[in-house]
């Protein structure tokens, strides 16, 4: 009787025991790579910067907008020049949160940032980066350098390239080439396109790509909505395809869905780029022309423009330029890296690839038109120290004063560019005065004074105001820019 006393106590006690709720246990803590080190909470959009860094891409664009440097934990030194997106931390964050119960936290607001940032850096520094959030809107300190210095508001005359409208892009959808029979199309869902491009079968990746090739051609509305993510991944695959059908229509659909400004950024950040960049290489000429085509319309993009030059598009490019045997390509070029070349850091980076001799020597053997694009990449290197020092070493003054020389052989758009080099190259250099008088500069400015349009009669007379020896202002309270005929030139 006893024993069952004992018995029946101890398994009370291990049923009271096991009854209890278990004890609260605090929730994991990520990895610290999952952390951003500025606002210090997990990163919902992972970002790499120029610097190594990884950061939410919240934060990072509010920082690169605010020109903000923040105190980071391990005292290193961000830097935001570029922004490119960390696509193994984008499925890695949100499959740990799934795996330890956490909740994956929402988009951060610039307005949460903020916050974040006043409580880990101090109320100094959050007084200043609320100083220029109010700005974020506003142009960049180096965009506005550049509208300063730029002599005569240099802006392309065509916003698509020309693989969208040349003859060879154009592809004439016959029955032999897209199957009648073939699954129909939704213009307005991605994922039939992602399942075709999925396929092992390149029939059937062909026939997708030209579909899609077709479908995005004229029609504004079937660019946006099928420019998605998902799409733009699946996409990749065609493009390095051993099968040049695959890829050439493929690409070609890329240039239409970048011709959309909203999916010009969407593009950038889907990390397809480097593939693009990787086709400038190809020996196929039209698929090489293609490529062109995107970084162009890619270019077009001001915060793309950073991100284009960090993933390597500059040397390609310039090869193009100068060794391709397709004027279209050629001119493409001129024009992505006359875009590319408003941001200061690729300026620096075309002096250093030695492209101001290039470009001369490009400039001195093409016709009117080609010249014309040159100098507008040449005018632009202009506008930064080592250009113009790298120009000056190259004989450039001697080159535009040649061209200058022509006379009615050049277009009016070409004088003005020349002038407009000359001019950029005049402010600021100690050795224009000397290489110009050397080169006679001042009997073509003076005939351009005469004949020339009324802005490359006005630049022409600041010159030669330098070259008489006295100082002309950069701007002066006269020379204002019509934006907004600009603007609509823009579109013709």
């Amino acid at each position: 009787m006893g024993i069952n006393k004992k018995f029946l106590k101890l398994k009370t006690s291990l049923f009271r025991t096991s009854s209890k709720p278990p004890p609260h246990q605090p929730p994991p803590q990520p990895p610290t790579e999952y952390i951003c080190p500025l606002c210090q909470t997990l990163i919902t959009e992972p970002v790499v910067i120029a610097s190594g860094h990884t950061f939410d891409r919240t934060c990072a664009l509010l920082c690169q907008a605010s020109n903000f440097t923040p105190n980071l934990p391990d005292g290193t030194c961000p830097d935001f020049s570029a922004v490119i997106p960390n696509l193994a931390l984008q499925t890695a964050i949100p499959k740990w949160c799934a795996n330890n119960g956490v909740v994956f936290p929402k988009t951060k607001s610039f307005a949460d940032v903020t916050e974040k940032v006043r409580l880990s850096n101090g109320s100094s520094a959050n007084s200043e980066l609320t100083r220029k959030v109010n700005r974020f809107d506003s142009t960049s300190s180096d965009e506005s350098v550049i509208v300063v210095a730029s002599p005569l508001s240099m802006i392309p005359y065509v916003t698509r390239p020309e693989s969208w409208n040349s003859s060879s892009s154009e592809l004439r959808f016959s029955d032999d080439v897209l199957n009648p029979n073939a699954i129909v199309f939704d213009n307005d869902c991605d994922e039939t396109y992602i399942a075709k491009f999925n396929s092992h079968d390149p029939y059937e990746q062909e026939q997708s790509a030209i579909t899609l090739r077709k479908n995005t051609r004229n029609d504004e509305i079937a660019r946006v909505k099928l420019c998605t993510t998902p799409l733009l991944r699946a996409m990749r695959q065609l493009l390095i395809s051993s099968y040049e059908k695959v890829q050439v229509n493929a690409i070609a659909a890329l240039v239409n869905l970048s011709l959309e400004n909203q999916n010009k950024i969407k593009i950038v950040r889907s990390g397809i780029v480097p593939t693009i960049i990787d086709l400038l290489k190809v020996r196929l000429s039209e698929t090489q022309h293609h490529a062109v085509g995107v970084i162009f319309s890619l270019s077009l993009e001001k915060k793309n423009r950073t991100a284009i030059g960090v993933l390597g598009a500059l040397p390609p490019l310039l090869h193009c330029l100068i060794r391709s045997d397709s004027q279209r390509t050629r001119s493409d070029s001129a024009l992505a890296l006359y875009n590319l070349a408003f941001d200061y850091n690729n300026r620096v980076k075309l002096v250093k690839l030695g492209a101001v001799p290039a470009l001369l020597a490009v400039m001195r053997a093409s016709d009117d038109v080609m010249a014309g694009r040159v100098l507008l990449v040449l005018c632009m290197i202009a506008t930064s120290t080592a250009g113009k020092t790298a120009m000056i070493d190259a004989n450039a003054v001697e080159e535009l004063v040649a061209v200058l020389r022509r006379g009615e052989v050049c277009s009016e758009s070409t004088r003005e560019n020349c002038v407009a080099a000359l001019y950029t190259l005049s402010c600021g250099s100690l050795r224009f005065r000397v290489v110009a008088k050397e080169a006679k500069a001042d009997e073509v400015l003076r005939m351009v004074e005469e004949t020339g349009s009324e802005r490359a009669k006005e630049k022409a007379r600041r010159i030669l105001v330098v070259l008489k020896g006295r100082r002309a202002s950069l701007v002066e309270e006269n020379d204002e820019v019509d934006w907004a005929a600009i603007l609509d030139s823009v579109g013709a």
